[in-house]
């Protein structure tokens, strides 16, 4: 009989999913796979999450409708060999969106290459949805997944990172509709981009993670509506640069109103054709900062309007299309008739960009023309309870509420993607953010220290990465607190570093691009910074690269063991540098520091990022333990040592 790890303490959770958890152990053991191993901590948020109450928050804040339905909670769950067809009695209850693996999803049992994981439920689409179009969206799901509804299929996605949605309108009835979700995960086994996951987890390497592990929901939209609005601030010039992509062509009669607004009051406002772009002028404009995160709303609303062609001289009556002068007869037009879609969004005014401190001559970053030294963390996101998926949305808050108060001003996000609202209280907390894009490849794809090459990939792989980068960018790029793009981190899986990180400059020039963190840099023509990783007592000083910004992408690695709070009680873990007591990590830790503020103030040195906010399973080295209950330095003592960081030279 195959033995369940519980959460202790999710009582609520528990007790309502206790019945289809004991009927798993009795299920037919040619079905049930392996347990996945759930160590013996948890975080105080993780011991309050019901079935109600997991992750409710509207989950794309940047495009906000006011309707939708969260299809998070119970559904029933089976894990099947790969050529069985979709079962028609399942191994018992899960709890989306958490994965199959972890101690959130009631489940934790492992899904290895060859089997499929299996979802399904049943949903009622609300009767006031009549006479719109219903588009079914999931937040993440790793890595390959296929829908149907009401047993039709609908499609399918492969991505373990970035959010999909379909049009489900044609396969929807009346009353009960059925949800069915296959998803395949070849985890290590594959070269799909996965970050940190393996199947056997130890080092610097994590639990696997399969399945849905972002926010499942519905919502109502016309038959033209608005897919993306993004918008670019340009403090110097004084304006927003905001595009706005719809479904499907717009005639010349659809029109998109923007207003930007600064609390409640209307800023600027103008019309624009569908699929087009215009500036918004925001004068005297509050800049976005990391002590006063000033955010703007905007609005993008559908409006018909009358042809501005209409009027023209024979025989052309066209406007050239995106052209100045189109732009200019939208922005003439009165809107006419309204009550087409509408969605909220909003921007930061403020420029991240590299050039000269004024004080030294060395390249540095600068926030708003302005040099600011960016003190970070590697910043996992994971979570002994949820792994890739945080308790919620106020659990993964409290680690910036924790590194602000410890006066770091930074978090590189370490081969993962958040859920979005993640970003959105970055945005309202003052936190830059570099954004790594999730790695992959083969073992035997990884480039190592002493590589003068890159990998070699398949066409397919290479697409496959790219895809991903692309829609990750697409997703994230709204948010104003992603400052940096790190397309490659250490050498794994690393091909065409030029390749990639001209794709993601091209698709946003408005960030900076880190091409390769740490060992083989062979992209400096295309990165804007030199980064080094160094893991010695004392951190090395990055040397004078090309006239490009010098930083160290991580340094550190002092661990400490807090007994009660481990996830392998029974390990001798053993990385980077262990101190013996609290005492000795604190000095530790200072010798490290001390060496980066000397290196900002004699060598030219841009940013640092210290391994890292939280203990990773194996990984002892956290500013706090795995389940945040201890922290090993407190944060006033943290912020005093940052001090000189934000001083003078």
């Amino acid at each position: 009989m195959r033995k369940i790890l519980l959460l202790a303490g999710a009582a609520t959770l528990f007790h309502l999913m206790a019945a289809p958890i004991m009927a798993q152990t009795a299920a037919d053991p040619a079905q049930t796979g392996s347990s996945a191993y759930v160590g013996p901590i948890t975080t105080k948020w993780g011991r309050e999450v019901t079935a109600e109450n997991a992750w409710r928050s509207y989950p794309r804040p940047q495009l906000v409708r006011p309707q939708w339905q969260n299809l998070n909670g119970i559904w029933d769950y089976a894990i099947t060999p790969a050529n069985v067809a979709q079962p028609a009695r399942m191994d018992g209850r899960i709890l989306v969106p958490f994965a199959v693996e972890s101690k959130l999803s009631g489940v934790a049992r492992k899904v290895l290459p060859d089997d499929r994981l299996w979802y399904r439920r049943d949903f009622t689409v609300p009767a006031e949805w009549a006479g719109k179009r219903t588009l079914l969206h999931f937040g993440a799901v790793d890595f390959e997944a296929t829908i149907w509804v009401n047993d039709r299929l609908v499609g399918s996605h492969r991505g373990g990172s970035d959010p999909f949605s379909f049009d489900i309108t044609l396969y929807l009835r009346d009353g009960s509709n059925s949800l069915s979700v296959q998803v395949a995960d070849p985890t290590s086994d594959g070269d799909q981009p996965r970050g940190k996951q393996v199947l056997d987890p130890r080092g610097i390497w994590y639990t696997a993670v399969s399945g849905i592990w972002q926010t499942v929901w519905l919502e109502p939209v016309p038959d033209l509506h608005i897919k993306e609005v993004r918008a670019t601030p340009d403090i110097d010039r004084g304006v927003v640069s905001v595009e706005v992509a719809l479904n499907g062509p717009a005639k010349p009669t659809d029109a998109v109103r923007l207003t930007a607004r600064s609390g409640g009051k209307t800023v600027a406002t103008t019309v624009i054709r569908g699929n087009r772009r215009a500036e918004l002028s925001i004068p005297d404009a509050r800049l976005w900062t990391t002590d006063d995160p000033f955010l703007y709303d905007l609005t993008a609303e559908l409006v018909t309007v009358a042809n501005p062609a209409a009027g023209l001289p024979e025989p052309g009556k066209t406007l050239p299309p995106h052209s100045a002068k189109e732009t200019e007869a939208y922005a003439a037009l009165a809107p006419g008739a309204e009550g087409g879609d509408k969605v909220d969004a909003y921007f930061g005014m403020r420029k991240i960009s590299v050039g000269p401190d004024p004080a030294t001559g060395h390249p540095v970053l600068l926030l708003n023309n302005k040099p600011l030294f960016h003190n970070g963390v590697l910043d996992q996101g994971w979570w002994p309870d949820g792994l890739l998926t945080p308790p919620s949305e106020e659990a993964a808050k409290s680690d910036m509420v924790f590194l602000k108060k410890a006066g770091f001003n930074m978090l590189r996000k370490h081969i993962k993607v958040e859920p979005a609202r993640y970003y959105y209280d970055a945005d309202r907390l003052g936190m830059l953010i570099w954004q790594d894009l999730p790695s992959g490849g083969f073992a035997d794809q990884a480039v190592r220290r002493l590589s003068d090459r890159e990998a070699v990939f398949t066409s397919q792989a290479m697409a496959q990465y790219q895809f991903e980068a692309a829609n990750i960018i697409g997703a994230l790029r709204p948010f104003p607190s992603i400052v940096m793009w790190v397309t490659n981190n250490e050498g794994w899986g690393q091909y065409g570093a030029r390749t990639v990180s001209a794709l993601v400059r091209n698709m946003d020039p408005s960030r900076i691009i880190n091409a390769t963190s740490g060992w083989l840099d062979i992209a400096g023509d295309v990165s804007q910074v030199y980064d080094i990783h160094t893991y010695e007592e004392v951190p090395l000083v990055p040397e004078a690269s090309g006239g490009r910004v010098r930083v160290i992408g991580e340094y550190g690695g002092v661990g400490l063991a807090k007994p009660g709070h481990l996830w392998f009680p029974d390990r001798d873990l053993k990385i980077y540098q262990i101190a013996k007591d609290p005492a000795d990590y604190e000095a530790r830790y200072r010798t490290k520091f001390d060496e980066i503020v000397r290196q900002y103030r004699k060598e030219g040195l841009a940013a640092a990022v210290y391994t890292q906010t939280t203990d990773v399973e194996s990984e002892l080295n956290g500013l706090l333990t795995y389940d945040r209950a201890v922290e090993k330095l407190p944060p006033a003592k943290l912020k005093s040592m940052a001090g000189p960081l934000y001083g003078k030279r």
